[in-house]
């Protein structure tokens, strides 16, 4: 569903590969500019929520994901639309910047996950992300 309560659905891809998460890092809008998000978009008319991760992810990176599960929540984006986040992983090719919007990728730890500035909605999402990645090895691979 692309609506939700009159707000736009936009969801966030917690993309896990051996005990890291795939952050991207924004160069527009001017605000968010120099800022990191997890990877993602908006819910199209007619699209599910994971059929749009997919889309969006090979889109914005070359990549091809599966969605494993959704973490809890949502948060709002302004007040306009909303984020959920899904717990993804990769199928095919290496994440890279295809489009403009992102200028770099970073593959965070659980330990790095403090080391770059976030977006504020992705925020909420941190501490379950962090269980996810302590789940999948993250800590014992952290520096």
């Amino acid at each position: 569903m692309a609506e939700d309560a009159g707000r736009v659905q936009v969801v966030g891809a917690a993309l896990v590969r051996d005990g890291r998460v795939l952050a991207a890092r924004r160069t527009r809008p001017a605000a968010a500019a120099g800022r990191w998000e997890l990877p993602g978009g908006k819910v199209e008319p007619g699209e599910s929520a994971a059929q749009a991760l997919v889309r969006e992810l090979h889109e914005e990176l070359g990549c091809t994901v599966e969605v494993v599960g959704w973490l809890d929540g949502a948060a709002p984006i302004g007040g306009t639309h909303e984020l959920t986040v899904a717990h993804a992983r990769l199928l095919e090719g290496e994440p890279a910047i295809r489009e403009d919007g992102h200028d770099a990728v970073r593959w965070l730890c659980v330990d790095e996950l403090g080391e770059v500035d976030w977006l504020e909605p992705d925020r909420p999402f941190l501490p379950e992300l962090a269980d996810l990645l302590d789940g999948a090895g993250g800590a014992a691979r952290c520096g």
